[in-house]
Formats: structure tokens, sequence, C-alpha cells
């Protein structure tokens, strides 16, 4: 996940959460944090606590992510993210909270003439996961017109820009989709499959020599003893490499919904 990427999904998320925006580049991001945002983000229950009970004026914090320290000319003091950062894992759980799927209509600006048309999508983020002794995360976000079985990557970037609301806006009309979401999703799934099955696992195998290795080490110390004579350390530390070094692959769906949409 690049540093735009992620800039764009902070600031998505922020502004879906009614958190005021006070300043931002495309290096940092400086919000007002709403009461609801700061008692789920900023772990600090004792003040609200004291707050509720003793009937005080709220005050919740602000807030100041970096998405890419390199390029930042100006002295910000704030907290650096990137991908696999506990902050922006916690903001993808947030998300997930929150709201993983929802039912989204695009506002477009002229209303008043001619009946506007939209079609639907179903968009989906994914995470997948690739673990050993190392990790190493991936998102994708993939959307599927239900007319056309059209599939795009970058949807939640191509959407990221549109006026969209909850409830469909007069004068529009959305078309009855051709492809169920049942089914949308059960393509999109496989799509990710596909995506793994052509990605590069040399981790795996890099994975598994250096687990040779470590066992090679642990046998070298115990050379010359048979295995029903060795001690029950050397049995747990033998199996402590191996689960040290298990190659896992793991999908994670972060969100998704059905979006009617005019514009892509």
């Amino acid at each position: 996940m690049y540093p735009q990427q992620i800039h764009q999904y902070v600031r998505q998320f922020f502004k879906e959460n009614n958190c005021e925006i006070l300043r931002e580049n495309e290096h940092f991001i400086h919000v007002q944090l709403t009461i609801e945002m700061d008692k789920k983000i900023m772990n600090r229950p004792f003040y609200w606590k004291y707050v509720e009970s003793t009937g005080g004026e709220p005050n919740p914090a602000q807030l100041t992510l970096i998405t890419d320290k390199n390029r930042l000319v100006e002295s910000i003091a704030g907290e650096v993210v990137h991908y696999g950062s506990p902050r922006l894992n916690q903001l993808f759980q947030v998300t997930k909270e929150l709201g993983s799927f929802v039912q989204m209509y695009e506002r477009v600006v002229n209303e008043t003439g001619p009946q506007t048309i939209l079609t639907p999508w179903v968009g989906l983020n994914y995470k997948i996961t690739y673990s050993s002794d190392r990790t190493r995360e991936v998102l994708y976000s993939l959307g599927i017109n239900l007319m056309t079985g059209m599939i795009i990557n970058g949807f939640q970037e191509s959407i990221s820009g549109l006026n969209l609301a909850s409830t469909i806006a007069a004068n529009t009309y959305h078309l009855p989709y051709i492809i169920t979401p049942v089914r949308a999703v059960e393509r999109l799934d496989a799509v990710i499959e596909n995506l793994i099955q052509q990605d590069d696992h040399t981790w795996a195998e890099e994975a598994k020599e250096r687990r040779r290795k470590d066992l090679l080490v642990l046998e070298y110390f115990y050379r010359g003893i048979e295995d029903e004579d060795r001690p029950e350390c050397y049995r747990i530390e033998k199996n402590a490499i191996e689960e040290q070094y298990e190659t896992k692959i793991k999908v994670d769906v972060l969100n998704g919904g059905l979006f009617y949409l005019k514009s892509i």
C-alpha cells in the first residue's frame, strides 16, 4: 500500500466519520475528532468517564497523522502511519466495526433535469496477509458492475471523489441488477484467489530455508543423542521453530457495499 493510498484512505475515513479536516497536504492530515471517534481511537476512557460523571464540557482531541514522512517538507509534529502500523490497523478495525457493508447512491448535480439513471456495482476492500516469521499485507479494492460483469481494480479510489448518500435523490432511477450481489462477491473472491496464485511466492520458500537452517542449528546442539533421550526442552524448541516459520495466507474483507453510480 503506497503512501498516497494510505493518505486517501485516512482522509476518507475521517470525512465519512464527520471529523473536520483542519489542515492537510499530500503528506499529512490534521483533524478534529468527534466525541464518538475520540472514544474509539484515543484510548482515554478515564477522561470521558470524568466528563460524563461531572457534566463537564467535552473536549475531543485533535490528531495529526503523517502519511509520507520522506516527502514531508514542513516541520510537523504528528504520528507517522504506514502499512502495518498500529494506528492504521486501528482505523481498519474501526471501519469494520462501524459498518462492513453499506448501500450508497451517487448524487448528481443536475437533479432537476432529465431523469438520472444509476448503475449498480458491488465494491469490496480486501486485505491479503502473507505470514511466516515475517508478514506482508496487500490491499485490493475491487468493484464489479452488476449489469455487465466488468471488474475494476482500484474501486475505492474511483468513487472517493463522488458525492455519495445513503438515500436515492429525487428524479433519479437505479437499474435493477442482473448479477446478484451474492454472485458478484463470488466472482470478486475468485479474482482475489487468482491474484494470490499469480503472486510471487518466493517468500514461502525463503521461510522454509530459514526454518531448515534453524533446525540444523538445533540439531547440532543435540548431536549424538538419540531422539528418545533428548530432553523436553528440545521438543519445545523444535515445535517453536516449526510454528515460527509456518507459512500462511489469510484473506480478510475489510468492508464493502452496493453502490448505485453514474460516473463509472
